[in-house]
């Protein structure tokens, strides 16, 4: 059974660069052919994709966040973290970690992946 768990802190100044990891216990994040992906949901809105690390190590973000967003790996913690730089309440949201493994679908769809987080709010405010 694969777990993943969210962590980071809750509450990021606006202009600050937001940091949360994901650790993966059950699976190992290299392990082909699965991707894992950072996702989010603002207050009353849809799911919101952010990018992904493959197993590979190669990484894909969303258009309109990309300029602003880093997603990278430690292999020996089998964990993975999102990085999202100069934050504006508009950010907030419950962000979410997931595994997937069709390059195909639609990411900010909840039923392209098998295993999710429970997810962490973070909220953006001075």
């Amino acid at each position: 059974q694969v777990q993943l768990q969210e962590s980071g802190p809750g509450l990021v100044k606006p202009s600050q660069t937001l940091s949360l990891t994901c650790t993966v216990s059950g699976g190992s994040i290299t392990a082909t052919y699965y991707y894992w992906s950072w996702i989010r949901q603002p207050p009353g809105k849809g799911l919101e994709w952010i990018g992904y690390i493959a197993y590979s190590g190669n990484t894909y973000y969303s258009p309109s966040l990309k300029s602003r967003t880093s997603i990278y790996r430690d292999t020996s913690k089998n964990q993975f973290t999102l990085q999202l730089s100069s934050v504006t309440p508009e950010d907030t949201a419950v962000y979410y970690c997931a595994r997937g493994s069709d390059y195909y679908s639609d990411y900010a769809s909840k039923s392209t992946y098998d295993y999710w987080g429970q997810g962490t709010q973070v909220t953006v405010s001075s």
